[in-house]
């Protein structure tokens, strides 16, 4: 498994726990009450892309090979690139409204952001899960 550092550990453990939290607001009403009338909801959010970049980066500096670093990356990238694929979507959404009086352009813009939307909700979200658990896996083996 290469060496890995602590301070990657208590990254890749803290992006988890700020998923779950995200989860949290997402779908139990309770916990979504906390931050109404704030744009306190936002700052998990931010947290979770800033850590998965940190994770991103560290996973590919790191002298860590094999499946476990293919997991780490996956985890990084599926964090981050939720928010990329949301921009976009929503910039090209945005674009297409614009364009609407151009048939052909406004096909493709309109493709465009179906296809940041479905890397945004679905894509990103399950990859990053399947990238957590195996290194999750990885890692409870290391402790063993």
């Amino acid at each position: 498994m290469g060496n890995l550092r602590q301070s990657t550990i208590v990254i890749f453990w803290t992006l988890v726990g700020v998923f779950f939290v995200i989860l949290c607001q997402l779908f139990i009403p309770l916990f979504r009450d906390l931050f109404k009338g704030s744009n306190l909801f936002l700052v998990p959010m931010a947290v979770f892309f800033l850590l998965g970049l940190v994770l991103l980066i560290l996973s590919l500096k790191e002298k860590v090979e094999g499946k476990f670093k293919k997991f780490l990356v996956l985890t990084g990238t599926s964090a981050v690139g939720f928010f990329v694929f949301v921009i976009l979507h929503n910039a090209f959404y945005a674009l297409s409204t614009i364009t609407g009086e151009i048939f052909i352009l406004n096909y493709l813009i309109e493709g465009l952001h179906v296809s940041f939307f479905l890397m945004a909700i679905p894509v990103c979200p399950i990859s990053f899960l399947i990238g957590a658990i195996g290194s999750s896996i990885f890692l409870i083996k290391k402790i063993r």
